[in-house]
């Protein structure tokens, strides 16, 4: 049988991309604005981003949660595959996971608190049948 790129894995691939989606949002439309002016500093960048505020400041902080989560999600998937999860189980909840935690980030910078943790939690526990799934 020949190793392929499961679909869980593309879910990991996309989950580690989801903190710099949370970065971009953060930074939207301040390139063209001067530092001085409040625009976007990538001399220090993590201090700019610790002075914002409002939605800016949600998306860091989603920024933060994505790659806390991470590890996690990846340890999972892959405990999952060495125990020889069923494929197909394995994809629809890592699919699950990676749409839960989009939807956890929307909510995050559009400042949906209770609906986030509830999207945080699930996410937890998506992550928690993934890891489970091969046993």
């Amino acid at each position: 049988m020949t190793p392929h790129f499961t679909v869980a894995y593309w879910c990991v691939l996309i989950a580690a991309l989801l903190p710099i989606v949370c970065a971009g949002l953060a930074k939207w439309g301040t390139f063209k604005t001067p530092r001085r002016d409040g625009g976007y500093d990538n001399h220090n960048p993590r201090a700019w981003l610790a002075s914002q505020t409002d939605w800016r400041a949600r998306a860091n902080a989603a920024q933060a949660n994505s790659f806390e989560a991470l590890p996690f999600f990846i340890g999972a998937v892959v405990i999952a595959h060495q125990l020889h999860a069923p494929q197909t189980r394995l994809d629809i909840l890592a699919v699950l996971f990676v749409v839960t935690r989009m939807l956890y980030i929307f909510m995050y910078v559009a400042d949906m608190a209770n609906a986030r943790s509830l999207a945080w939690t699930v996410a937890l526990l998506l992550n928690i049948a993934i890891l489970f799934s091969g046993g």
